[in-house]
C-alpha cells in the first residue's frame, strides 16, 4: 500500500525519505511541491531526480478527500462536501473577506459531544479523520480557489471536536505552520473546543495555536444542558485550563464562543454572569446568532437582544464581537454543518428520518 504524503508532517516525511535512502533536503523539496504548489503528480516535480520520482510513484501518493458537493452562497461563502470513505462525507467551508480568506475545517466524521444547538452533533459520530483528510481540506481549497495562497486563516470549527483527535490534528497543524508547507502564523490558525481539558493541556504543550472555547452559558446548570461535556469538565476547571493555555498561547486572550438562543441564554442576568467570568481569565467574547436547522427546538435571539447583551458585557469592560452570519443559505453557517455520517452512536435513531439524512 502506498503512503499518502498528506499524512506526513515535516519530521514524518523526512523519516519516510530516509527509508527510501534519500536525504532530508529531498523531503523539504517534496513538501513544497505538495503543499505550496498543490502538486499530486511526482512526474511533474521537475527538480527531483528521475530515479527519485520513480521511487515516489511506486511507494507514495498524494490523495485528498474527493469533492462530491460544491455550493456557493450569494455572500461568496463556498462549501464543499468531501467524501472521506465509502460511508462518510464531511464539510469544509471557505469564507472570503476583503483582507483575508478563512477556511473552516472538519476534524471528525460527526461528533460525539451532542451539543444541543449543533446540527453536526445530531448526526451522531463515525470516526476521527486522518491527518491527510484534515490537511487535505486546506490542500483542496487552495487548489480549487486558485491564486497564490487564497486561504490566509484556518479555523478548526467544522464537524467534530478537534481535541478528541489530536494524534491527527497536531500533525495537520504543524503542516499549516511549516514555512515549507503553508507558512501560516500561529495567530492565524484557531482550534475550537467544547472544553476537553486534557486536550487543551496537550495542545498547549505540543502545538499552541489560537484557542476558541465554545462556552455558550455562564453557569454549570445551563451549560450542562447545552454542552454536555461540561458535566465532566465544569466551568471552574475549564477556566483554570484556559489560564494554563495562555502561558504558551500566541495570543494573550482566549476567545469564548457564545451562541445566542432566544429565551435560553440571552438574558440580562446571563450577560452579567458572563461578565463576572471574564474577570477570571483574559478573554474576548464572540456572540454567534443561532443558525437554525430542522427540529432544533431553538430560536435565534433578536438583533435588539443581541445588541443589549453585548452592551451589558461592554459596560463591564469585556471585549465583544458579534459574528456576521455567513453561508446560512447553503447550510454552511456555524452549527449547521452536517455532512453525511454513518452514525455509530445510534443517536440518529431518535431523530425523524428526514432530519437524520439532511
Amino acid at each position: 500500500m502506498r503512503t499518502n504524503l498528506l499524512d506526513l508532517d515535516a519530521d514524518a516525511l523526512a523519516a519516510f525519505f530516509a527509508t527510501l535512502g534519500e536525504k532530508p533536503f529531498r523531503a523539504r523539496q517534496v513538501l513544497r511541491w505538495v503543499h505550496q504548489r498543490r502538486e499530486d503528480d511526482f512526474a511533474r516535480m521537475s527538480d527531483l531526480a528521475k530515479d527519485l520520482r520513480a521511487k515516489l510513484a511506486a511507494a507514495a501518493c498524494v490523495q485528498a478527500p474527493r469533492v462530491v458537493g460544491d455550493s456557493t452562497s450569494a455572500d461568496g461563502t463556498r462549501k464543499w462536501l468531501l467524501k472521506v470513505d465509502g460511508a462518510n462525507a464531511v464539510d469544509a467551508v471557505f469564507i472570503p473577506e476583503p483582507q483575508r480568506g478563512t477556511l473552516c475545517v472538519s476534524s471528525q466524521a460527526g461528533c460525539v459531544l451532542d451539543c444541543a444547538f449543533c446540527s453536526t452533533g445530531k448526526q451522531g459520530f463515525n470516526r476521527n479523520l486522518s491527518t491527510a483528510e484534515i490537511i487535505g481540506q486546506l490542500w483542496l481549497a487552495n487548489r480549487l480557489l486558485g491564486g497564490e495562497r487564497p486561504v490566509t486563516n484556518v479555523v478548526l470549527m467544522g464537524m467534530g471536536e478537534p481535541l478528541l483527535n489530536l494524534d491527527n490534528v497536531i500533525p495537520a497543524l504543524r503542516l499549516m505552520l511549516d514555512d515549507n508547507a503553508y507558512g501560516l502564523s500561529r495567530r492565524r490558525v484557531t482550534v475550537s473546543t467544547s472544553g476537553v481539558i486534557p486536550g487543551m493541556d496537550r495542545l498547549r504543550d505540543e502545538c499552541p495555536v489560537a484557542l476558541a472555547v465554545s462556552l455558550h452559558a455562564p453557569d454549570d446548570a445551563l451549560r450542562d444542558r447545552l454542552v454536555p461535556v461540561n458535566r465532566k469538565y465544569p466551568i471552574a476547571e475549564l477556566l483554570k485550563a484556559c489560564r494554563r493555555y495562555l502561558e504558551k498561547a500566541p495570543r494573550d486572550f482566549i476567545t469564548f464562543e457564545y451562541v445566542m438562543l432566544e429565551g435560553v441564554n440571552d438574558g440580562d442576568a446571563e450577560a452579567r454572569a458572563l461578565a463576572r467570568l471574564a474577570q477570571r481569565v483574559s478573554c474576548k467574547f464572540n456572540l454567534i446568532p443561532f443558525n437554525p436547522f430542522p427540529a432544533s427546538g431553538f430560536q435565534r435571539s433578536s438583533p435588539e437582544r443581541i445588541r443589549r447583551f453585548a452592551g451589558i458585557l461592554q459596560q463591564k469592560g469585556a471585549i465583544v464581537t458579534t459574528r456576521k452570519t455567513r453561508g446560512d443559505a447553503i447550510d454552511a453557517a456555524c452549527g449547521q454543518l452536517a455532512g453525511q455520517v454513518a452514525d455509530r452512536t445510534r443517536r440518529t435513531r431518535t431523530l425523524p428520518i428526514a432530519e437524520a439524512q439532511a
